[in-house]
């Protein structure tokens, strides 16, 4: 009797958390949901005037598809493209990622209604790849509120809603697979991971929990084919919300700046601070006359906390720097020497160029002259690249000796994803130094006739290696 007692017993402490589980799931799925939440995600359409298409082939007279020459006879073509975006005011501001309206000459949001509005841009982020829209409509739009994406966790139930292949609203649910991923986007990256299916035109979508908060925007995907594999990136909502915030008031963002190079801690390096474990940025440089040096830092200190914030790895501490108020008097903890120090930094403004860290082209290979006369940027093989000035050179710690094209991203799924990474400096293609996108684009045009490997000697935090890409698309 006893036995039997014990195994009901059990039976009842296992199967208790899984009924409690159980009860958490909608039990008729997310209809619901969708219904609240799908008319504030909008579709976004955007065209692009392109010259220089005099030698793109027509159709022919009188076939079915001779309506798509309209447009091609004077030398132009105008490029369309989709994405996604949603609402967070009723009157009508409009969050989506920058690649989605980079470089667009007109934009326009759909609602799910199919009600059609004109958008303005308010600003845009490219270091996070975030941008900022708005519409001018008669009535309140329907809206969604930004949730706490800090407060989510690995196996929480998600909901991508957007525009997949420009067909339209579409739901696809899925969990959170991973935190804090680093993709080498930039240096701001901290995307969420979902296995929830996110597709092209799935981006500058929102990422909702279960309570219907965004916690993140549908931003990148990894896939070999182009589809999804179920591994999607968002940018979480921790990074977007003060990104959004900055630019609805100043119409750009206005990043705190501290004036070192940093690195992680490594176990050496602890044993030498004193520190009980690797965590924490150890500084490496510190530019003369920045915040850091008025504040007294020096090369080999490391920064265990920042305003009362503790600092797990030099990419934490970046973070945290960028979002800082500017002007304000900020604490930092460090540890010198096996001695545990105070300072107060006055934080400065990080002085981005215009377009930061992703200005690239729209075609592989083209070169996006810059309008204020700064560096041209383009896409060679799936690689952002840029020609460095002071504002990249602080952005991604780059040393004023070194030269070369500064990577500011590689397509993920792409030939060449993995190879190079965000703040990586090509200096040499092949035997011949590239300091200048046309310069790079002439050693690359040779490689790709043949589809050859191309060596590469890249500059790595401080470092020189050397990779081989490979010369296609």
């Amino acid at each position: 009797m006893i036995r039997h007692l014990s195994a009901l017993l059990a039976l009842i402490l296992v199967a208790a958390p899984l009924a409690l589980a159980q009860s958490r799931l909608p039990m008729g799925g997310f209809a619901d949901l969708n219904e609240r939440l799908s008319p504030a995600v909008v579709n976004i359409a955007t065209s692009q005037r392109v010259e220089g298409v005099d030698e793109l082939p027509r159709f022919p007279p009188g076939s079915p598809m001779e309506r798509f020459n309209e447009g091609l006879g004077d030398g132009a073509a105008q490029v369309t493209s989709l994405g996604s975006g949603f609402i967070i005011s009723p009157d009508g501001v409009v969050v989506t990622n920058n690649h989605v309206i980079e470089s667009a000459d007109a934009i326009e949001v759909i609602l799910q209604s199919g009600q059609r509005y004109e958008a303005i841009v308010v600003g845009r982020d490219p270091a996070t790849d975030i941008a900022v829209l708005r519409v001018q409509a008669r009535q309140p739009l329907p809206y969604v509120n930004m949730g706490d994406s800090t407060e989510a966790r690995v196996g929480d139930l998600v909901l991508a809603i957007g525009n997949p292949f420009g067909l339209g609203g579409s739901l696809s649910v899925g969990v959170v697979s991973a935190r804090n991923r680093n993709i080498d986007a930039g240096r701001y990256d901290d995307f969420i991971q979902t296995d929830a299916a996110i597709n092209r035109g799935n981006s500058g979508g929102p990422l909702f929990n279960t309570d219907g908060d965004v916690i993140g925007v549908n931003t990148a995907i990894f896939s070999p084919s182009g589809a999804s594999v179920g591994v999607g990136f968002a940018t979480p909502t921790s990074i977007v919300r003060p990104v959004v915030e900055q630019i609805l008031r100043y119409g750009e963002t206005r990043r705190g700046w501290l004036g070192v190079r940093l690195a992680n801690v490594t176990a050496a390096i602890a044993q030498r601070a004193g520190l009980a474990g690797e965590t924490g940025a150890v500084v490496t440089r510190v530019t003369p006359g920045g915040p850091a040096e008025a504040a007294g830092l020096r090369p080999g200190d490391v920064v265990v906390a920042f305003a009362g914030r503790e600092v797990n790895d030099s990419r934490a501490l970046t973070r945290m720097v960028g979002e800082a108020q500017v002007g304000e008097e900020t604490a930092l903890e460090i540890m010198r020497d096996g001695r545990r120090i105070m300072l107060t930094a006055t934080i400065e403004r990080l002085q981005e160029s215009d377009g930061g860290g992703a200005r690239v082209a729209a075609d592989d290979g083209a070169v996006a002259p810059r309008r204020d006369g700064g560096p041209r940027s383009g896409r060679l093989f799936g690689v952002a690249l840029s020609e460095l000035d002071a504002s990249l050179r602080e952005e991604f710690q780059i040393e004023p000796e070194v030269q070369g094209l500064v990577v500011l991203s590689t397509d993920v799924g792409g030939v060449n994803e993995g190879v190079l990474r965000a703040g990586d400096v090509i200096e040499a293609m092949g035997r011949a130094r590239v300091d200048t996108l046309n310069a790079a684009r002439g050693v690359a045009g040779q490689a790709a006739i043949g589809e050859h490997a191309l060596v590469v000697r890249v500059n790595r935090d401080g470092g020189v290696t050397y990779r081989r890409l490979r010369a296609r698309t």
